[in-house]
């Protein structure tokens, strides 16, 4: 073999292979090959912070493998992603293959096509070892905040909780966010609207300014309903809209989320697929420059399709200072393919690349905007009508971007019938309305993104996993929430006659937002008490330039973790001596049936409330149910959670016990458990009622299920949302892809759901007492079932040590 070629990826690889010869052979190492261990030796903090990796057990074999390829290959390319992640693992090739730095070539491309890949080949380079420091930098310096925090948590919050450096920051704007919008007050005022004829059509126009008392409000239009209203003014003026830089790795994450409804792990998953496929260009940027090449393509795909007006090269400025991930913007390979991508998900996202990309490159559209000033012949106000015509659409034509801002207008432009100065207008309607401030829009995974980027934390490989780790730590939850019921009040002038109404609208309704945990909560105030410089936004904006800097080779990586390190342990040290136990308890008000305390706080199992004080004997407690918060909830909620459970009648000869959940109320019948309808009230829901929850449950669960086993009840197929699936106890099993599930038998079964089931970490070393090994020792996975049995029985102690740790090592973030 003369050359062999080392990327991420399978699909990468057989991509690749096609625009290389007979000469080349390109496999995968399947993305990183070493980490960091799991314990607290996987950073020599007294060696100067020298990491030890260790080959990651599933990439053993895999790693001896590319050992065999590359002893035979007269050359070896590392060709890893070009940002500072491929480069560490080219460089973590280079170290486990023992590869001759001789015959060892690094190749970047940020995009796979066949000129991009033969150019790489050209000019190849050696391993850039300052990426590699940065990357590093950022591993070590997670591990340490990760190790460091989570142990402290679990002393003096609760158990099994996790804090990084990024993530905790994450959770913070969340917290703060919500803490904003509880503490809001919306006032009112009312808006002064009207509707004229013009020759049978409708002319809408406003008051520019607001009333904040009713009586005003009412009086204006008293005034108006023997008014004359007469165009005094018409003013026209060109404007212009322009186009939107091509996407970054955020903006294409939020832009996906609002025009696609895509979460940011999915967007990256489908990018990936369209960039390993050739179709795009690098997915991970945070660059907004297109290649001169790039430019002249969409300029000639653009004069084909629309013509020459619609042609406009720009060339787009990079605004965030550190832009490093990439030297060019999302932007798709060839531009005469408007369609792409192996599913209608990929199809779509593709065009949604490609649209912005060709729009970037289009003429600003012209527009024509025309304000009319109209008098009222009883008041020195006037009132004013806009309107505005599109004169050429440019970038239109193409695309329009979406905006997160829930302030904007409801309202938009519309084109003015025919008027002139001096026309009389006859009024139809004029209306006085109560409108409310709106609180700050609580973040979506998108705006949250784009937050993050704006205070310049994280990077593009970082959001989708710091959006998705404080969800699945139960820090946050993206979540639907219905709103509630106010009144508007409002006056309607016709006919010379002033109508007052109050109408019903729905407010606060939510739709896929992220709202904070009551654990989430309590964990950011007690990292922000102490430790308020890793909650800081600057802090962790200044560590991102830091790593900027170890890339560039200005700042040795060493130095930077040292000086965070020293610092941070005393910290560690000082709170773990001194801090008191936190749980975010808050006194609510008085039991009026026993004149009890009534608290609210965070245990052990979750948020609860509490009637009477910690020391008594006859305390009663209960877990707060659905959105309910310890932060928001009231002394009258807190006591209507003692009402349950409900017991509301008999069913088959068993009672039926209404209960509340952390997902909503319940009915519990023979230790089987049917969720209530929306439209079901807990409070008043009786035993008929009741009798149907379940008996609609059970029918369900027979037309989903596919067979059952008499051998083992505890085994099912069943019809699933995305096809067929197994259920082995409490365990759900994937069928393969192919398998007819009607023909699986039990044994089938059982075997899908032992190599599915998920790997228990063991005890890798005897500890020398169980306090140390509770302090320090942490898990490493045993080669046999057998091993991991015989350390069991041996070490008890241990193996608690080992489930401990395992967890704690799950903290770290990337």
């Amino acid at each position: 073999m003369k050359n062999l070629v080392i990327v991420e990826s399978p699909s990468k690889a057989k991509t690749i292979q096609k625009y290389l010869g007979s000469d080349f052979a390109v496999t995968s190492c399947m993305g990183h090959i070493r980490d960091l261990p799991g314990n607290d030796k996987a950073i020599d903090i007294e060696n100067n912070f020298t990491p030890v990796y260790e080959i990651n057990d599933d990439k053993k074999k895999l790693v001896a493998d590319l050992k065999k390829q590359a002893k035979l290959a007269d050359i070896v390319w590392l060709a890893s992603d070009e940002d500072r992640e491929g480069e560490a693992i080219a460089w973590h090739l280079s170290e486990a293959l023992v590869l001759d730095p001789s015959k060892t070539r690094r190749i970047v491309f940020h995009e796979i096509t066949k000129p991009a890949i033969l150019k790489a080949i050209e000019h190849p380079r050696g391993i850039d070892q300052n990426l590699v420091n940065a990357q590093q930098a950022r591993r070590v310096l997670d591990r340490l905040v990760g190790f460091g925090l989570s142990p402290v948590l679990w002393r003096k919050v609760q158990r099994n909780l996790s804090a990084g450096r990024v993530q905790s920051v994450a959770v913070r704007l969340v917290v703060e966010r919500e803490r904003e919008i509880q503490a809001f007050t919306a006032s009112s005022q009312f808006k002064i609207s009207a509707e004229f004829d013009v020759h049978g059509r409708t002319l809408s126009a406003e008051l520019p300014r607001r009333f904040s008392d009713e009586k005003d409000a009412k009086a204006f239009l008293d005034a108006c309903a023997q008014a004359n209203f007469t165009v005094t003014g018409l003013e026209t003026k060109p404007a212009k809209k322009s186009p939107t830089a091509p996407f970054t790795t955020s903006t294409l994450q939020q832009e996906a989320s609002r025009k696609l409804g895509y979460s940011l792990v999915r967007t990256m998953k489908l990018a990936q697929n369209l960039y390993e496929q050739g179709l795009i260009t690098y997915m991970r940027t945070d660059s907004v420059n297109l290649s001169e090449i790039a430019i002249e393509a969409a300029k000639q795909q653009i004069v084909t399709a629309f013509g020459a007006e619609y042609s406009n090269p720009r060339v787009y400025t990079t605004k965030v200072a550190s832009a490093q991930e990439a030297h060019e913007a999302i932007r798709p390979t060839d531009f005469s393919l408007r369609s792409a991508g192996e599913t209608e998900a990929h199809q779509k996202l593709y065009e949604l690349i490609y649209k912005r990309t060709m729009a970037s490159q289009m003429a600003d559209a012209r527009l024509e905007r025309t304000i009319a000033t109209i008098t009222i012949s009883t008041l020195p106000d006037t009132l004013t009508a806009t309107g505005e015509v599109l004169v050429f659409d440019g970038f239109l034509k193409v695309y329009l971007e979406t905006t997160d801002d829930e302030q904007a207008d409801e309202e938009t432009s519309k084109m003015l019938p025919p008027i002139s100065v001096g026309q009389g207008l006859p009024l139809n309607s004029m209306m006085a309305k109560e409108r409310f401030e709106r609180p700050p829009a609580r973040y979506t995974e998108a705006s949250l993104v784009k937050k993050l980027e704006e205070l310049g934390i994280g990077r593009p490989s970082t959001y989708a996993p710091t959006i998705t780790v404080i969800q699945a730590r139960k820090y946050a939850v993206k979540e639907d929430r219905d709103g509630r019921q106010r009144n508007i009040r409002q006056y309607v002038l016709t006919s010379g006659t002033v109508v007052r109404s109050v109408e019903i609208e729905n407010t606060g309704a939510e739709r896929s937002k992220l709202f904070p945990t009551d654990i989430g909560s309590v964990v950011t105030d007690f990292l922000i008490t102490h430790f308020d410089e890793i909650l800081d936004y600057n802090f962790t904006a200044t560590v991102e330039k830091q790593f900027d800097e170890i890339a560039l080779g200005n700042l040795k990586w060493t130095d930077m973790i040292r000086s965070f390190y020293e610092p941070f342990q005393a910290d560690v040290k000082k709170t773990s001596d001194t801090a008191e136990r936190q749980s975010g308890e808050r006194k609510i008000g008085v039991d009026p049936k026993t004149g009890k305390n009534v608290y609210v706080r965070l245990a052990r199992y979750g948020p609860i409330a509490q009637i009477g004080d910690a020391d008594d004997e006859d305390k009663k407690q209960k877990g707060l149910s659905g959105s309910l918060s310890i932060e928001t909830i009231t002394l009258e909620q807190a006591l209507e959670l003692f009402k349950f459970p409900r017991t509301i009648g008999l069913y088959e000869e068993l009672p039926m016990d209404v209960k509340l959940g952390r997902f909503g109320p319940y009915i519990e019948h023979n230790k089987a458990f049917y969720s209530l309808a929306k439209e079901d009230d807990p409070y008043t829901i009786e035993g008929p009622r009741g009798v149907e929850v379940i008996e609609a449950r059970r029918l369900k669960i027979i037309e989903n299920t596919i067979k059952l086993f008499d051998d083992d009840p505890t085994v099912k197929i069943l019809k699933g949302r995305w096809g067929p699936y197994i259920v082995v106890g409490k365990q759900n099993v994937r069928i393969p892809k192919g398998t007819e599930a009607e023909s699986l038998t039990l044994a089938d079964c059982l075997e899908l759901a032992s190599q599915q089931a998920p790997k228990k970490p063991a005890a890798k070393e005897k500890a020398a007492s169980k306090k140390t090994a509770v302090a320090k020792k942490a898990p490493a996975a045993k080669k046999t079932v057998a091993k991991k049995k015989t350390a069991a029985k041996k070490k008890p102690a241990v193996k608690k040590t080992a489930a401990k740790k395992a967890a704690i090592k799950k903290t770290t973030e990337s």
